[in-house]
């Protein structure tokens, strides 16, 4: 009985509204991350069938089904649905349900930002449909090289729809990283260290980490190509001092990272279930974690890989191919260890089994490939030829499509409370598993035979023909495979008997709770003590579900978790995350609003969406806080601990971390152009340069002295009792933006008469804008001091102001270095 009433008690806190306003307003992680994987898999069967109409082309020599324009649409919109629309964000849905459950919390720390990255996802992924729809989908490839997709060869709209739609769909990826990385280091069952979590929280974690380092310069790149789009900045046009590859090393320092950042949460799905299947532990989970650290560092050093036939110098070949192979080792050693553990244990082969196993030959196969391209003569031969399609399907289907179909079929009983009965995914296996290789592995053939990727028809006797038509017919093979998982997983949701709880006997603490898992995952939190507690503890979800856990008395209407110690996984605080609200629907509507006047070339009405931005960035950060001191609270087990709001290192401080640590990326990646520019593009240094102030840069460095120092002084005034003296720091922010500002205004020249000119105006509205960012933080903190918001145990916000303070004074400073002094050396 008690084990109901909890469960009635902590739904009415934790449940979200029923009909339409509930749909608009949840922020419950386990509603939006289905939400996720759901659209994430409409929009895989879209890119389905658009390669499905490019295989009918190639079928035959001479096809006139789709013709060069359409044709060109084509591929682009099926590499960037299957790239940004469905591999990202299915996965990223996956972390969003799995995770707090996976790591023993109720939530993420932040909620609503998770319901933003789920609106800004739709947003922009509707934002691509509909162009398809109008017959103007982007045209120049799911790349956007450059000039191709630049204004003199692409003159309609069709290249501005992916550059704003993808773009949209990026900044949902950054939130939603951000909310992955603070869950996992933050928001853990109290005694789950760092060597304690799963397997599949480490992969996320550097899956993560990568996301906030790597998307920032495609961003970026898109940006810059969009503004020379709209307003003829020539970043990338050569007559004016610009340079084409400059977009190339832009994408591809996302876009290498990117087939890492897809694979590591399929391989942490494939770490978690594979020891499941064979009755055994994991073998080497700290070699396996070491490996994922050094795949993340070295997905980094590759970027060029796909370079190699641009006019690279031999020095820089050899070093990124080099890097290019080495990446196989910490990827080997992940492939050694899952056999090593099937070796060692008692594998069953059921039906997530059987997709690992093809996860195992599809994958290797694609690794061996991707040995082959790094390799600078055979890449050469190789380059631009079916050869690569075939190596990226093999890696990426492999590597991705298969775990997750493993994925589905493994935790079925969590996402739908049902068990698997029907058979027909046994059928469907085999039919995916035969359709694919029919498919994609006749490509490496036809490949080395020579046919080119990207054209849309090729004339017989080239010895092309038969092979095409044979991976056609494997196409639509694959394609009956997909649609007969479809239909089982549709008879198991509707008809199937109801599981039982942990139908799999596994240790992980996903399954100590009812299923389907109620909104609140567990009524009452668990303390860990190993990494597979289940195992240790036989009956703990019992123990959980009648309240012999952490906080398990609601109390006053909060939805409470636990936040541990980063390292230790030591009990620190308890988190207090906010409830329903439709200020992420507001936020991306508005953030959309903006995107769509950009397309619609209203540039005069777009500063209109940034203010509403603003305010509701202000309504958003005015929602939280508390005006008296709590105090220490008791969460059971006789234990006590303050909320977040009396902590130094809260929430809000941890994401504001990582937001700074993807923008410092964004920042980097200018810095990065602005150096790649100079020293590599024709017709630099221009005939003209800033006009150089002395005045202005020590006006600016003065100014941020005197935010930098003001900010602390300000923030040991409260923590000594006192109140917060923001307007010191206010005013030596208002003296940084005074410098930047009369930089633009009296010492810049047109940004379309030089690259230089162009890139100089995007590193200033960069400056003015962190700096101006930071005078609405430190405004902000002026106005809650004066509200009774801050005490000396409540001045958490004053060290978050302190973050963005620093970054906005340090960015601000750097651009008016760079800037200035080259002009004043000249």
């Amino acid at each position: 009985m008690k084990a109901l009433r909890l469960h009635r008690a902590f739904e009415q806190i934790w449940g979200s509204p029923k009909g339409w306003r509930g749909t608009l307003t949840t922020v419950n992680h386990t509603t939006l991350g289905k939400r996720l994987m759901i659209t994430a898999f409409i929009f895989f069967l879209i890119g389905g069938l658009l390669a499905m109409v490019i295989r009918a082309q190639l079928a035959t020599p001479g096809s006139a089904f789709a013709g060069p324009e359409v044709y060109n649409q084509l591929f682009t919109m099926h590499g960037s649905i299957m790239m940004f629309l469905f591999a990202i964000p299915m996965f990223e849905g996956f972390a969003i349900y799995m995770l707090p459950k996976l790591l023993g919390a109720r939530d993420f720390p932040f909620p609503r930002l998770t319901a933003l990255g789920w609106w800004c996802y739709l947003f922009g992924g509707i934002m691509l449909l509909v162009s398809m729809v109008l017959g103007v989908a982007p045209d120049s490839g799911w790349f956007m090289y450059t000039p191709l997709s630049s204004k003199p060869f692409s003159p309609g709209i069709n290249s501005d729809f992916w550059l704003l739609g993808i773009t949209f769909v990026e900044i949902s990826a950054i939130v939603t990283a951000v909310d992955i990385v603070t869950a996992i280091l933050k928001v853990r069952a109290p005694g789950m260290s760092l060597d304690k979590m799963p397997l599949f929280a480490w992969y996320m974690l550097v899956t993560a980490m990568m996301m906030l380092l790597g998307f920032p310069p495609l961003i970026l790149g898109s940006i810059l190509l969009e503004l020379e789009r709209a307003f003829g900045w020539p970043f990338f046009d050569a007559a004016r001092g610009g340079d084409s590859l400059l977009w190339q090393h832009l994408f591809w320092l996302f876009g290498h990272p990117e087939v890492y950042i897809i694979f590591l949460p399929a391989a942490g799905v494939v770490s978690t279930i594979l020891p499941v299947m064979a009755r055994t532990k994991i073998l080497g989970y700290g070699w396996i974690v070491g490996a994922v650290l050094a795949l993340g560092f070295l997905s980094f050093g590759l970027w060029v890989h796909h370079m190699f036939t641009v006019g690279i110098p031999h020095m820089a070949l050899a070093f990124f191919s080099a890097a290019s192979t080495l990446v196989a080792i910490p990827t080997g050693v992940q492939i050694f260890a899952w056999i090593g553990t099937l070796w060692a244990g008692r594998p069953q082969m059921h039906l997530p089994m059987l997709y690992l196993m093809g996860f195992f030959f599809v994958f290797v196969m694609g690794g061996l490939t991707g040995v082959m391209v790094a390799v600078v003569p055979f890449d050469w031969q190789a380059h631009d030829t079916y050869f690569v399609v075939a190596h990226l399907h093999y890696v990426l289907v492999g590597g991705f499509v298969f775990p997750m179909l493993a994925a589905a079929y493994y935790w079925l009983g969590h996402f739908t409370g049902r068990q698997r009965q029907y058979r027909l995914g046994v059928t469907a296996f085999w039919l995916i598993f035969i359709g694919f290789n029919l498919t994609f592995f006749l490509m490496h053939v036809v490949g080395l035979l020579g046919q080119p990727r990207r054209i849309e028809t090729y004339p017989e006797g080239l010895g092309w023909t038969g092979y095409n038509l044979l991976s056609s017919v494997g196409s639509f093979v694959l394609a009956m495979g997909i649609a007969l998982f479809i239909i089982d997983l549709s008879l198991q949701y509707f008809h199937a008997p109801k599981t039982r709880r942990n139908p799999w006997k596994a240790g992980t603490l996903e399954w100590a709770m009812m299923l389907p898992s109620p909104s609140y995952n567990i009524a009452s939190l668990p303390r860990v003590d190993d990494r597979d507690p289940l195992e240790s503890q036989p009956d703990l979800a019992l123990k959980l579900a009648r309240g012999e856990g952490y906080l398990a008395e609601p109390r006053y209407g909060w939805r409470e978790t636990l936040a541990v110690n980063t390292t230790s996984g030591r009990l620190d605080h308890i988190m207090i995350v906010p409830g329903n609200t439709s200020l992420p629907l507001w936020t991306a509507l508005v953030t959309g609003t903006f995107f769509v006047m950009m397309l619609l070339k209203l540039y005069w009405f777009t500063p209109l969406p940034l203010i509403g931005l603003v305010v509701l960035g202000w309504r958003w950060a005015a929602a939280l806080g508390q005006k008296e001191d709590i105090g220490p609270l008791p969460i059971g087990h006789g234990e006590t601990a303050l909320t977040h709001w009396e902590v130094q290192d809260p929430p809000g401080w941890w994401g504001s971390v990582f937001v700074l640590t993807a923008d410092a990326a964004f920042f980097g990646s200018l810095l990065f152009g602005y150096a790649y520019l100079w020293t590599i593009a024709p017709a630099w240094p221009p005939p003209q340069l800033l006009d150089g102030s002395l005045i202005e840069v020590a006006i600016g460095l003065a100014g941020g002295a005197l935010a930098v120092l003001g900010t602390r002084w300000s923030a040991r005034k409260v923590r000594d009792g006192g109140a917060a003296a923001a307007l010191v720091p206010l005013a030596g922010l208002a003296l940084l933006l005074l410098a930047l500002i009369a930089t633009v205004a009296f010492r810049s020249y047109p940004p379309t008469s030089h690259a230089y000119h162009a890139i100089v105006a995007v590193m200033l509205g960069y400056g003015i804008f962190h700096t101006a960012l930071a005078l609405v933080v430190q405004a902000f903190v002026h106005v809650r001091d004066r509200a009774g918001y801050h005490s000396p145990s409540r001045s958490a916000a004053l060290r978050i102001a302190t973050l963005w303070t620093d970054y906005g004074v340090a960015t601000g400073a750097i651009v008016l270095l760079v800037t200035h002094v080259p002009a004043l050396l000249a």
